[in-house]
């Protein structure tokens, strides 16, 4: 999304937390660069486009759609958690939708993230593309005993769910690998299926590569972007 160039890269700009499952936003980025008013075509498609992706995602926790025409049209997705069923997935878009009403009024793009979904729109054509651009990060703020061994798990954990998401069709996956003294570590990966399963893959390996930025040594952590998300924790916190 071009519109949204904001890549959060400065540690003074990173959520420091893992917040517990809710229904509060973990982050949201407005479009600075346009926006439409009340008297603007662009609106009322952006409003047909909410409710088809509100409509289309939880059956299969996935929409992507487009309405309009040039120059009004409005392009958006949705996706939910790979494990969430579709009423749990229809409330958090109702709840993304009514949120992002209120912190983007008139933004013509914009992209927000809950623990349980995505609901991301713009006036340029982002669908298919890898978003690298609109990216966050969270971590637990425990450390670990013993973090080179620790890393080198979560590592090769979330590199096997990376490949395993990736040859999926919901592109997503999660697992367990078991470390030491009983002990677990849990991990997920998940890409957004308007992009291609190789694009998946690159973009899974990409976000992968930047644990060390926010969450060397950290019991549990999250990168987070607009095409695809990884998240490892010590507890689990996928259904399935």
């Amino acid at each position: 999304m071009s519109s949204l160039s904001i890549y959060l890269l400065t540690f003074a700009l990173l959520l420091q937390t893992i917040y517990g499952e809710s229904l509060s936003p973990l982050k949201h980025f407005c479009s600075s660069s346009d926006n439409f008013t009340t008297n603007d075509s662009y609106e009322p498609n952006l409003r047909q486009l909410w409710g088809n992706l509100y409509f289309q995602t939880p059956p299969e926790g996935f929409g992507f759609g487009s309405v309009g025409q040039d120059p009004y049209i409005a392009y958006g997705l949705a996706l939910c958690r790979g494990d969430l069923e579709a009423a749990d997935c229809r409330t958090c878009l109702n709840e993304a939708t009514a949120e992002i009403r209120k912190r983007c009024p008139y933004n013509k793009g914009a992209i927000i993230w809950y623990d349980h979904c995505l609901f991301k729109y713009n006036n340029t054509d982002f669908l298919g593309k890898i978003d690298d651009q609109n990216k966050f990060y969270m971590w637990d703020e425990r450390n670990v005993s013993d973090p080179t061994i620790f890393n080198q798990k979560t590592r090769e954990l979330l590199s096997l769910l990376a490949k395993d998401a990736s040859a999926t069709p919901k592109l997503y996956a999660a697992g367990e690998l078991e470390l030491e003294k009983s002990k677990k570590l849990y991990g997920m990966a998940q890409c957004t299926r308007d992009i291609s399963a190789s694009d998946c893959s690159k973009c899974l390996d990409d976000i992968i590569g930047e644990l060390p930025l926010c969450c060397d040594g950290k019991e549990g952590g999250r990168v987070v972007g607009g095409s695809c998300n990884i998240r490892y924790e010590i507890d689990p916190f996928v259904t399935a």
